[in-house]
């Protein structure tokens, strides 16, 4: 099940539940989440060239916004956050700190983990900036669109820029729920 390039994401999202319940695994939304795990993630992120470094306050505060986890047991096998950024008054959630322990990775749980939050957040302003060509079409089977910076408002370009989230476009993409789609170029 490794790739899930011809298959309908529904059926890839059962597929990714049913191994779940297979394996015990559960899928929770939290809003907070122990020291000792924040730590862990925390440690990941500094080791991982996949993820950026978070220290455990910022997870702390994205976990306010919902976060879901993979979880078996004590153990994480996986979890997705939002990061709210304010831009000109208005909340814009980015998807982030997406990680899918190695032995579970061909099972499509970073699509599942994206789904619930992408759904979680259908109505807000919600955005992705990925780097990998995986992540790209994920974000595609989930009905989200890639957006290029010439699209945006000015102003959003420039809050990216103070937020260090503004990417070279050749390495990294942009992509948005139907929602911030219909006033990416308008946000003001």
């Amino acid at each position: 099940m490794d790739t899930t390039l011809h298959m309908d994401i529904n059926t890839v999202i059962e597929q990714a539940e049913l191994y779940c319940d297979e394996q015990d695994i559960e899928i929770k939304l939290v809003y907070k989440l122990s020291n000792k795990t924040l730590e862990i993630i925390s440690e990941r992120s500094k080791e991982l060239n996949t993820l950026y470094y978070v220290d455990v306050e910022m997870l702390r505060k994205r976990s306010e916004n919902g976060c879901f986890i993979l979880k078996k047991n004590d153990r994480i096998y996986g979890h997705i956050f939002v990061h709210e950024h304010l831009v000109k008054g208005h909340s814009v959630f980015e998807r982030t700190s997406l990680w899918v322990d190695r032995d579970c990775r061909s099972y499509n749980l970073g699509l599942l983990l994206m789904a619930r939050m992408t759904e979680l957040f259908s109505d807000f302003f919600l955005i992705s900036v990925a780097q990998t060509p995986k992540v790209h079409h994920y974000n595609e089977m989930l009905g989200m669109t890639h957006v290029r910076l010439s699209n945006m408002s000015a102003v959003l370009v420039e809050e990216l820029e103070k937020l260090g989230k503004l990417r070279d476009e050749f390495s990294f993409r942009y992509y948005v729920n139907e929602c911030f789609k219909s006033e990416i170029g308008q946000l003001k």
